[in-house]
């Protein structure tokens, strides 16, 4: 069989493509072997954003070029035919009218009538192929069931091996490639424009503006995969470039390279301003709504307005990350802008504008009325960003069977499992997990509380301040996502317990000190101290997955939310417990992620 060419752009790219209508530079061609043979010849993809892995624009190649299907007569049968052969079990549902935004080139199919048990779309009736009387606003997309056929080659789904970490405007970052299944950064010795022009082409983007060393877009974590790059500007990944692998003495991550795309212009931070402000970085958001000759500004309903707005609001705005989403800004004057003109604003974080973010339609409801509730911002060009040390979970996990009488401090701060309160006080015990957190903040601004000193509350059991009620959540979960245990673990203490070598310690929670994490520092958070852990007394011996994340309410803003959550493959007998493959959430590929789900667990204590 002959391999075929399969494209893979990245979501800024993706979204500057639809914002545009227009698409930069060559996509990274991935080798992949060919579908099975009921569509011999034809190939098919999810495509478009946001969505899910398991839904989105069909598009299918055929002849060598890609294209959509119509939704005129799409029904579930033809979902269910299509998903088939995207590799998945059966449709859920189906949708119409672009949902995940216009494709572009032919539309191959119109007028698509299935029965539902054909082995391929070739065997249902249409207009034929390339006939159709549509526009891509009539782009028909699928959602699949989430389970994948038996022995499918999974061939459609490919992804990209490089990516951009941690920058404030879209199409600029911290350069990752993937490697075996693990992501890692590029050494910058010999990093040059080329380099960074074909790592921006990969993604979808232009040539590189700048090719930026030194950690200029913060600092990685776990393996430096590729050190010396030299390349001639043309290729078309970054691994067709000349590279030396590295050893751990060649290269640290304070060398870190990173690249500035230049990316096409989309226009929407003329759609976007900030009023009262003391400066152009902070103010009350105001949107432009209407159509052409109905423009008008107007304001956002601070209902549920949270850091994951406000990190869309200052990119939009072009003025990097956020510092704080508010809800209130009565001390802002509106000027003359009094009409709330969007309402249930809903971000993931990841948009490039506002009106990308789920939100209430024409019909605007606001719990609290008045311009002092409504939305505002302080942006910053820097911003923090923590992860946990992995794999020193993975080493200091053990089970302690404490004694009641010992716990009374952790059961008022709500540290133990909601069946200790009928337990048989100071009687008994109960199992916890313990283990140790290291966090490391290697973003480019200072982590500090959101809330100040003046704030923090007294906890007179434990004798200290708590200036974060959450700061870490800790979870015993099943392969299939079911929470059976929960712990977590508020900021009674964010110092810098140590830094490196060049870095020198800020925050230290000695005689009511100044709290925070110093870039280039970490907070240790001892196995043995009260609430670090997580109480297992009434889970079942099985297969679990121990799940650690920082900072779970994003109530500070950091430049990656995508990297605060650590998990681990755990088996527990009633007796002992085995922690391994300790990884952060984002570190592997997304294949390897599905293989580390579908674990089937340890049948004995030998860990491979």
């Amino acid at each position: 069989m002959q391999p075929v060419r399969v494209w893979q752009w990245s979501p800024w790219g993706l979204l500057l493509c639809q914002l545009c209508n227009w698409c930069v530079g060559s996509p990274t061609p991935s080798m992949t072997p060919e579908m099975k043979a009921g569509s011999q010849g034809l190939r098919f993809r999810l495509a478009g954003f946001p969505r899910k892995p398991y839904e989105g624009r069909v598009e299918i190649q055929r002849a060598g070029e890609w294209g959509t299907i119509c939704d005129d007569d799409f029904t579930l049968q033809a979902a269910h035919v299509l998903c088939r052969e995207l590799g998945f079990t059966e449709a859920t549902g189906w949708t119409h009218s672009a949902k995940y935004g216009p494709g572009s080139g032919r539309i191959w199919l119109d007028n698509l009538n299935c029965r539902g048990t054909e082995r391929s779309v070739t065997e249902c009736a249409s207009r034929g192929w390339g006939n159709s009387d549509c526009t891509h606003d009539e782009d028909a997309g699928v959602i699949c069931k989430d389970q994948r056929l038996p022995g499918f080659s999974d061939s459609n789904v490919i992804e990209a091996r490089v990516r951009l970490k941690g920058g404030a405007h879209p199409g600029e970052g911290r350069v990752e490639v993937l490697k075996a299944g693990t992501w890692g950064t590029v050494c910058d010795r010999k990093w040059d424009l080329q380099a960074a022009s074909v790592v921006c082409r990969e993604l979808g983007f232009g040539s590189a503006r700048e090719a930026l060393t030194s950690a200029r877009m913060g600092q990685g974590m776990g393996a430096i995969h590729l050190s010396e790059v030299r390349c001639s500007g043309q290729e078309s990944s970054l691994w067709k470039c000349p590279y030396k692998n590295i050893t751990a003495e060649d290269c640290s991550h304070s060398q870190d390279a990173a690249a500035r795309c230049n990316v096409p212009y989309t226009g929407v931070e003329t759609k976007i301003r900030l009023s009262g402000g003391r400066s152009r970085y902070e103010g009350r958001v105001e949107v432009q709504v209407g159509g052409p000759g109905h423009l008008r500004w107007g304001l956002i309903c601070g209902d549920d307005w949270g850091t994951l707005e406000a990190m869309v609001a200052c990119r939009q705005l072009g003025l990097g990350y956020a510092s704080h989403g508010l809800q209130e800004t009565w001390y802002w004057d509106s000027g003359n802008i009094t009409e709330v003109v969007m309402s249930g604003v809903r971000c993931t974080g990841s948009e490039l504008s506002l009106d990308q973010c789920a939100h209430h339609g024409t019909h605007i409801t606001c719990k609290r009325t008045g311009t002092r509730f409504t939305a505002g911002v302080i942006c910053s060009e820097t911003a923090s960003d923590l992860l946990l040390h992995s794999a020193l979970v993975q080493e200091t996990a053990y089970i302690e069977d404490r004694p009641l009488h010992m716990l009374y401090c952790a059961a008022e701060e709500n540290c133990l499992a909601s069946s200790a309160r009928t337990a048989n006080w100071p009687y008994g015990h109960r199992r916890l997990l313990r283990f140790s957190s290291q966090i490391h903040n290697l973003g480019r601004a200072d982590f500090r509380p959101k809330a100040g000193r003046h704030s923090w509350v007294w906890h007179e059991c434990h004798g200290h301040y708590h200036s974060m009620d959450i700061f870490t959540h800790y979870d015993i979960l099943t392969p299939n996502g079911t929470k059976v245990a929960e712990g977590h673990k508020a900021s009674f203490c964010l110092e810098d317990t140590e830094c490196q070598e060049d870095v020198s310690k800020r925050y230290e929670c000695a005689n009511f000190g100044e709290q925070g994490i110093t870039v280039g520092c970490w907070d240790l958070y001892r196995h043995d101290i009260d609430c670090q852990w997580i109480d297992i007394t009434d889970v079942k011996p099985g297969n679990y997955i121990l799940q650690v994340v920082i900072n779970p309410n994003f109530e500070v803003a950091e430049s990656d939310f995508t990297n605060n959550a650590m998990k681990c493959n755990c088996k527990y007998d009633g007796h002992r417990i085995w922690v391994h493959n300790c990884h952060i959430g984002d570190a592997f590929s997304e294949e390897a992620n599905r293989r580390f789900e579908r674990y089937p667990g340890q049948t004995s204590n030998q860990i491979i």
